[in-house]
């Protein structure tokens, strides 16, 4: 998932022509939304598979670049830590029998992951946060060596201004400064991408916000971090503040997050949900774009 050819826009890559870039991009898929151009009367679904690698202690293990040029699979791919995998599945008809074909080709995907781990005197663990994290792995030395992921951690501290502050209270409380993005590692998840009926897009994602406490509730598995006992999904916390770029006085005066559950329900379609986010949030990353979404659509094309 994510674009991987991003621009340092700390060297004269300018952020003001990719948000102008963004503002088009909003303007075509406006357009596209009120003339039926998008694909409608079917629903796809999608799979992603985040992993621990772990050594024989269950200690992370950072060989990730190692175990993916064994496995030669375009399927998988980095994650933001050496320690961590990612199994991408092709998307697919949500229709009859697809859930037990999802099944079935997952365990066969992370099957083949553990053979190639333990070529490279590893294991494959699913969970959502790893127990045996410490803080010593949360260094840059275990950042994959990716321009993307590098970007994104000098990006976020740079707007952050330095170091951050981390504070969670469960039963326990954890508090810590840190430097970097890396926290993020700890975090892996399944996640289900949902191909949506345009016209229907403001019901059905209603419905997931409300489906999402009583599904979170039945699945929580993330009670540990760095020997602390914190929330029973304490990757929400963890996430929230790994990528949270707010200064104290942004947090004082109640400054949105970039990762929260959202404010409000959405109305009349996937617009509002862009909108907000292009409105509220600078631009921390870009890529380098060469079309105009709107130059195509005129042209009778779909931009990608």
């Amino acid at each position: 998932m994510g674009v991987q050819d991003v621009l340092n826009t700390g060297t004269g890559a300018a952020p003001s022509s990719f948000r102008e870039s963004l503002l088009t991009d909003l303007r075509a898929l406006e357009e596209m939304l009120d003339k039926d151009l998008l694909e409608r009367d079917i629903v796809r679904v999608g799979i992603e598979q985040e992993m621990f690698l772990v050594d024989r202690v269950y200690r992370p293990a950072p060989v990730a670049s190692e175990v993916l040029a064994h496995l030669s699979d375009p399927n998988f791919t980095t994650e933001i830590g050496k320690f961590n995998l990612e199994a991408n599945m092709p998307p697919r008809t949500l229709e009859g029998g697809c859930l037990r074909s999802i099944e079935t080709e997952l365990n066969a995907l992370v099957h083949r992951a553990s053979i190639a781990a333990r070529e490279n005197g590893a294991e494959i663990l699913l969970t959502g946060i790893l127990p045996s994290v410490r803080l010593a792995d949360l260094g840059l030395q275990n950042l994959t060596e990716k321009p993307r992921y590098h970007e994104l951690n000098r990006a976020v501290m740079d707007v952050r201004g330095g170091s951050y502050h981390l504070l969670i209270k469960g039963v326990d409380e954890l508090q810590l400064i840190h430097d970097n993005v890396m926290p993020e590692a700890c975090c892996t998840s399944f996640q289900v991408h949902l191909q949506l009926e345009p016209r229907s897009f403001a019901r059905d994602y209603n419905a997931s916000l409300l489906a999402a406490a009583p599904v979170l509730a039945v699945a929580v598995n993330s009670p540990m971090l760095l020997g602390r006992r914190l929330w029973h999904e304490t990757r929400i916390a963890l996430f929230q503040h790994a990528v949270d770029e707010r200064w104290h006085s942004h947090i004082a005066r109640s400054h949105p997050t970039r990762v929260s559950f959202g404010e409000a329900w959405v109305q009349n379609s996937v617009l509002e949900i862009y909108r907000e986010q292009v409105a509220r949030f600078r631009v921390i990353m870009t890529t380098s774009v060469e079309e105009d979404s709107l130059e195509t659509l005129t042209r009778g094309g779909v931009p990608p």
